[in-house]
């Protein structure tokens, strides 16, 4: 007589049944849904929705494109929803690159075994303190400490440098600048961490080996901190491209007018308060919304794949034996 087993392996399946019950809810079939709408006429005239009608290619050519009256051609990359995306690239690049760099350094300072600084853990606690302040609250602190009346801006005009008619608020390089930096204040401290867990994560047999043969802590770090960290710093890349492309909350909310577009002259209007203003505005388009939305996920996927293609590991190539 077989003795009967328990077959435990369907209780496995319950239990990640509501992760995948959650992902087609709420994630696959608004991605489908979106890529369907940017193929169809949906909109909203006089406060009456139309029927969807297929139009092809057409809400991405109007993305895309634009009529040239004076020459009677086609501009190309010239359009309200296409400077939204180059504005967002824009802003990412100003915080991505500073918030890497000193994430990296701070890494590997506080895991360096001959430096040992004291009070980690309190520095730890400060640097990753803005991450868990909500971007609300950060981005009107920073609209009233450099508005018009703002007490840096007054300070800055007293001491003279700045001119007494200067607006950071109708500045385009200014606005850009600090909401650069505001995203970079938020996101540094999150990035150390996980690049702190990273460095942990290597071997420390091979950090003793360098310094027994005398590597100082600048050869370890490019020779064996930065080759092994390669996967945390793909992470990281990825997610802060996927994340920064889609930053919405201190823009829409540091220096708008008009309900909601980006000041001055559009300048900080991201792509995805683009996406709002086709989708919530007056005269609803839902297709159009759709359209730029795709074209948002192309150009983050992209700039993913590059950034894997950067940062995967490549075998050395192997030299063939010479015969003679």
């Amino acid at each position: 007589m077989k003795r009967k087993t328990v077959e435990y392996g369907k209780y496995g399946y319950l239990f990640i049944a509501p992760f995948f019950l959650v992902f087609l809810i709420f994630q696959l079939y608004p991605l489908l849904y979106t890529f369907y709408l940017s193929f169809v006429e949906y909109r909203m005239s006089n406060g009456q929705w139309n029927t969807p009608e297929f139009c092809g290619f057409d809400n991405f050519m109007a993305m895309l494109t634009k009529k040239d009256f004076k020459n009677g051609g086609t501009i190309w990359f010239d359009t309200l929803p296409m400077n939204s995306i180059k504005n967002t690239m824009i802003i990412w690049v100003v915080n991505f690159i500073p918030q890497v760099l000193l994430a990296l350094l701070l890494a590997s300072w506080f895991t360096d075994t001959v430096v040992k600084l004291k009070g980690q853990g309190a520095f730890k606690v400060m640097m990753f303190l803005p991450n868990i302040i909500t971007a609300s609250s950060i981005a009107i602190l920073f609209y009233n400490l450099f508005g018009n009346s703002g007490p840096i801006t007054i300070l800055l005009r007293n001491i003279g440098i700045i001119a007494e008619d200067y607006s950071f608020l109708e500045s385009g390089p200014a606005t850009i600048g600090l909401i650069g930096f505001m995203q970079f204040w938020m996101w540094y401290g999150n990035t150390m961490i996980v690049l702190i867990a990273g460095i942990l994560g290597i071997n420390p047999s091979l950090y003793e080996a360098a310094m027994v043969d005398g590597a100082s802590s600048r050869q370890q770090f490019f020779s064996i901190t930065l080759p092994l960290l390669k996967p945390i710093i793909q992470f990281t890349l990825v997610t802060s491209a996927i994340g920064g492309l889609q930053m919405y909350d201190i823009p829409s909310l540091f220096n708008v007018v008009n309900g909601g577009i980006g000041a001055p002259n559009r300048i900080s209007h991201t792509v995805t308060m683009q996406i709002r203003e086709f989708a919530f505005a007056a005269n609803k388009d839902y297709g159009k919304a759709a359209a730029i939305s795709v074209i948002l996920f192309i150009v983050t996927l992209i700039i993913s794949l590059v950034f894997f293609a950067l940062t995967r590991d490549r075998e050395p190539k192997q030299k063939h034996a010479v015969i003679r």
